[in-house]
């Protein structure tokens, strides 16, 4: 066994096996491979540090777990003549050709013999990723090898983007450009600098000299910088004397940064980098509307700058991977990104390995959204290798939920779990509807998965207890004097209380009739009495159940209200929370801290995904659109432009109040219109067949580029 080591990160070479040397052919066959979802938990150490809280760190409080460090990666291959290989890996490594060992080889000149043989390699690496990197014209590393942690039960091998021997998987690193700044204020020993918007990125200080200490502080507001360390973050830059000397600080996020150097201290020359991920925007939305035009551009680009290494919360403060937070950011990436790179790294993270010990993040309702994710990946995508890949920890995911059980068969909050739905006011204790309803969901999510992943008996028994429990949620919980399901149960006592949140997914998981349905409208969604949401964070629930009700109209002037509210208070991103009747101070203060509230807010970029899936009305029908819908809606508007992506295109909608144009994609779709007679349409020998109440379908073809529809508008 040969070992080399260079700091955490190892780059070794490997391998040579018969007698005689000959030339490695040249070849770019081949990709770094490593053990399911360890690229993620490795990336996920690197970063799940990096919240700082006023000069101090401030680390998850779960668990964060590391990769393996000792892996096998192995291969049976069957050639009819002898082949040259080179071998690279990220760890001290063993190779074994057929059980024996290969101690003396050149890793740039391997030849592998002719026949049917195993070849394993060992790679140990404790500092940072095993992972490994095998070139060769037949025989070459990609997912179809199999690895094990030396548990004895093997998986296939994940891949990535990773290909170049240069780059290995522990050189993943964010892309940067230089940033402008204005000069807001300037004299001896203080600089204020105004970047113009929210951002995130380096601060460099150039030609630093003197000695004593320049203070660097960073604000979402100018409020916040010139609070110095009342700020969120900030950085103390020691200066000694000497040559003068340039420092490049710590990724932060902020609109302003105020610069404050001590007496001894020249003021520093100042630029600036802008980190991100380099993501294509494959989406698009406009239409009559130019508040609404400007609100999901900056939707966007709040989204753009918390989709990093990780779907993360916020730039400023947590920096973290919550699972409630990415299940929302899953699905504003399918309509405007389609990275689902970005959306698998965060699965992986934030599941980490087995046992499991605690709900993700610590909480009830997180762990299932972490179930149904994969669901809707596979929904949008068609992976089924991921799914098939990630399902054994679906499945012992799934099964703490269900070991929490009460005598009842509803999950509760336990000692240690944090019940928290959303940040209103509201009674957490005993069995809560909510709760029910999405662990019902979770077993229906991860039946569906058992059955891709060739469980059976395990798909048959989630989707009976899915079933079982969605009567029995009905049966405890529905309240026929109130039209709802009501908010909790607890030692055997129903609440009378009736919330929303129940009642908004029983809607979007299509949980009841149609009469109950339209009776939780009108007592429910449309009824100001019952308690109002106000977190981005459930309106994205509520916006999406008034556009499946029927409330499109409504749910385009609350985003006209409420989103346009943020723009008129300042906002260049959009926030975690939005009080319109908070003023001055209040209004960026949270969790008892003056700048406490994240004013850049994955959850806030909600209306680009509500404008994608209800107005432009795109949604796959079948795994990675390969049936899809179009319903079109105006929702009050004059007219409505985008484009949606999907993993073979974009999908093109044009609509006013009397034509629609569609750019079809590849898979067979269905265009769906209401008109107050058929339709006409202008291309080709297209169906037009009445689904009746003025509702008609029509039929796309992925051959035809471009449909244009004549019909007659409901909408005044």
């Amino acid at each position: 066994m040969l070992l080399l080591t260079k700091n955490r990160v190892f780059v070794l070479w490997w391998l040579i096996l018969c007698s005689g040397l000959a030339q490695a052919q040249e070849t770019n066959n081949g990709k770094w491979i490593w053990y399911p979802g360890d690229f993620a938990i490795w990336l996920h150490t690197q970063t799940s540090g990096l919240r700082q809280e006023r000069g101090q760190p401030y680390p998850p409080f779960w668990r964060v777990d590391a990769p393996y460090g000792l892996v096998r990666f192995q291969k049976v291959y069957d050639i009819k003549s002898p082949t040259a290989i080179k071998v690279f890996a990220e760890g001290n490594f063993q190779i074994r050709v057929d059980q024996q060992i290969i101690s003396d080889f050149d890793p740039m000149n391997i030849r592998l013999p002719a026949g049917k043989h195993q070849l394993r390699i060992l790679v140990e690496n404790h500092g940072a990723l095993p992972a490994l990197l095998v070139r060769g014209d037949r025989v070459f590393t990609d997912e179809t090898w199999q690895v094990t942690n030396q548990n004895q039960r093997f998986e296939k091998a994940e891949a990535g983007q990773f290909a170049d021997p240069e780059s290995p998987p522990s050189h993943f690193s964010l892309h940067y450009t230089p940033m402008d700044y204005r000069v807001l204020e300037q004299d001896d020993r203080r600089l204020l600098l105004d970047f113009e918007k929210e951002t995130y990125g380096k601060v460099i200080l150039e030609r630093l000299q003197g000695r004593g200490n320049l203070h660097v502080y960073y604000g979402e507001t100018k409020q916040e910088a010139l609070a110095e360390k009342l700020a969120e973050t900030y950085d103390r830059v020691a200066v000694r004397e000497g040559a003068p000397q340039t420092d490049t600080l710590a990724a932060r996020a902020f609109r302003y940064v105020y610069i404050v150097a001590d007496r001894d201290v020249p003021l520093p020359s100042v630029k600036a980098l802008y980190e991100f991920l380099p993501v294509e925007n494959r989406g698009g939305f406009s239409c009559s509307d130019t508040l609404l035009n400007r609100i999901y551009d900056v939707s966007l680009y709040t989204l753009h700058l918390n989709t990093r290494a990780f779907l993360i919360d916020g730039i400023k403060r947590d920096h973290w991977i919550w699972s409630g937070d990415a299940y929302q950011s899953y699905l504003m990436n399918f309509y405007t990104f389609f990275d689902e790179a970005v959306n698998k790294r965060t699965i992986y993270a934030l599941r980490g390995h087995d046992p499991v010990e605690t709900h993700i993040n610590t909480i009830l309702d997180y762990s299932f959204y972490w179930l149904i994710g994969i669901y809707d990946h596979y929904l949008y995508t068609g992976d089924t290798s991921f799914v098939k890949q990630v399902y054994p920890r679906m499945k012992t995911l799934l099964q703490f939920c269900l070991e929490r059980r009460n005598t009842e068969g509803f999950v509760e909050g336990l000692r240690g779990d944090w019940v928290f739905i959303d940040w209103a006011e509201m009674d957490k204790k005993g069995a809560i509807s909510f709760e029910q309803l999405l662990l019902a969901k979770s077993l229906e999510a991860t039946a569906y998965c058992a059955g891709l992943a060739g469980d059976e008996e395990a798909a048959a028994a989630y989707r009976e207890t899915a079933v079982s429990l969605k009567k029995k949620i009905e049966a405890v919980f529905w309240d026929e004097r109130k039209h709802a399901f009501v908010h909790t149960r607890e030692n055997g006592r129903l609440s009378t209380d009736v919330t929303r949140y129940a009642n908004l997914f029983a809607v979007l998981f299509d949980y009841v009739s149609p009469e109950k349905k339209q009776q939780i409208k009108e007592h429910v969604i449309l009824n100001d009495s019952v308690q109002a949401i106000t977190t981005p964070y459930m309106k994205f629930y509520e916006l999406a159940a008034l556009c499946e009700i029927g409330e499109k109209a409504a749910a385009v002037n609350y985003v006209r209200d409420y989103w346009g509210g943020m723009l008129e208070a300042g906002a260049t991103t959009f926030w975690e929370t939005f009080d319109p009747n908070e003023q001055g101070k209040e209004r960026y203060a949270m969790y008892g801290r003056p700048f406490g509230k994240s004013l850049c807010h994955a959850w806030g970029a909600n209306p680009v995904y509500l404008f994608g899936k209800y107005l432009l009305g795109v949604r796959p029908l079948s795994p990675g659109y390969k049936t899809y819908e179009i319903t079109p809606s105006l929702g009050g508007l004059d007219w409505i432009d985008g484009k949606v992506p999907t993993p073979s295109g974009s999908i093109g909608v044009f609509m006013d109040r009397q034509n629609v144009r569609v750019n079809p994609g590849t898979g067979r779709g269905t265009l769906k219109l209401q008109s107050r007679k058929m339709p006409k349409v202008d291309t080709g020998n297209a169906v037009v067949k009445s689904l009746g109440n003025n509702w008609y379908a029509i039929q796309l073809e992925p051959s035809v580029a471009e449909y244009t529809v004549r019909y007659w508008s409901n909408e005044k």
